[in-house]
């Protein structure tokens, strides 16, 4: 199995497209036609977790964090990230960044957390837009559902928890084929006029070629008749942060302790309690900060976010209570989240979770 075979998996539950643009997602060291030798996963790509994937002959490391962010003019060794390119290099080890694409689905990193805290009917805080299409095809009758099965094994048609979605309506189309042509019907010369269904379906932008293939072989024109809409509407299914609800409604005193045992926190930074009764719960893996306001309009008794700063808890203006849990611990289940994924997709190949903590920060608990 070749590491491109992995990287492939890995787009297609996180599409690169859904990163931000500050962000480094994908390959970041080695040759993705290598055959793997073995995968581990990581927060972070740390010297020491480069050592931990060698010594277990892994030669894929994938991580949540990308390793770089901006470029390197000079690569020493004088820091940690210039110390662990080298590391991998010298080893012949691929890193692998899987960061705010994975962030953006919703069942990413914040659909992890939610699933901790076992919250139901989930829905996307900040709906990410500019990423969705509309196919428009005209086909013969006849061939209407060849076409459109061949679009919807595309992986177009999904809509939320609905699959296999489009419209159809019924018209009458013309064309005439000039010299040189090849009709499938009519002839050279004469116009002609053909009963056929004008087909609609929505993809999201990183399915556009895909589907345009499988419609373009499946359709037995020899020139087909398309459009492909950009739309505004927000896609539903990818973006920022998740919002869902508890299973049962609990005090803020008791969502807190509910945190520190789940995320094994030792310390929660909150806004104050006042009694408050927590059921709808929003959730942001990492800096969620910006969240905030998408929180409070979507009625969330409580948002669960990290790095938060001191005016940042200002920003809850008391209309619900604000918890930071600190930017590992709100991350620390992607891990297994991507152990899970790939153990499903390669059930024959071995996938190792670090054994590095790699948490720089540390709590001082007084007594």
């Amino acid at each position: 199995m070749k590491i491109q075979d992995i990287i492939d998996s890995l787009e297609k539950m996180a599409p690169l497209f859904l990163q931000e643009d500050y962000d480094n997602s994908g390959l970041i060291t080695g040759n993705p036609q290598e055959t793997c030798t073995g995968i581990m996963i990581s927060l972070d790509a740390t010297p020491e977790v480069i050592e931990d994937a060698i010594s277990n002959n892994c030669n894929l490391l994938v991580s949540h964090h990308p390793i770089l962010f901006r470029g390197l003019k000079k690569i020493t060794g004088k820091n940690y990230v210039e110390e662990a390119i080298i590391k991998a290099i010298k080893a012949g080890l691929s890193i692998y960044a899987i960061h705010t694409n994975l962030d953006h689905v919703i069942n990413g990193v914040n659909g992890k957390i939610a699933d901790i805290l076992e919250l139901s009917n989930r829905r996307i805080l900040l709906p990410k837009e500019g990423n969705l299409y509309k196919l428009v095809v005209y086909v013969p009758m006849a061939y209407l559902e060849q076409v459109r099965s061949a679009v919807f094994a595309a992986g177009a048609g999904e809509i939320g928890n609905y699959s296999e979605s489009s419209f159809t309506t019924e018209g009458s189309g013309t064309f005439k084929a000039n010299d040189g042509a090849k009709p499938f019907i009519g002839e050279i010369g004469l116009r002609h006029q053909e009963s056929e269904c004008r087909f609609e379906v929505i993809l999201p932008y990183w399915l556009k070629s895909k589907a345009l293939n499988a419609m373009q072989l499946a359709h037995p024109y020899e020139e087909v008749a398309y459009d492909l809409i950009p739309l505004a509407n927000p896609n539903q299914t990818v973006g920022s942060g998740i919002i869902g609800t508890l299973p049962e409604v609990l005090s803020a005193e008791d969502l807190l302790q509910k945190l520190a045992d789940l995320f094994k926190i030792p310390c929660i930074r909150h806004t104050v309690t006042t009694n408050r009764k927590i059921e709808k719960v929003a959730v942001c893996g990492g800096a969620g900060s910006f969240l905030i306001p998408n929180a409070i309009a979507m009625a969330a008794d409580a948002f669960i976010t990290a790095d938060l700063k001191y005016h940042e808890f200002f920003d809850a203006e008391g209309r619900m209570l604000l918890a930071d849990i600190g930017h590992f611990e709100s991350e620390q289940f992607t891990i297994d989240l991507l152990a899970e994924f790939l153990s499903q997709n390669f059930p024959n190949f071995a996938v190792l979770k670090t054994g590095v903590h790699t948490n720089p920060v540390r709590y001082f608990v007084a007594q």
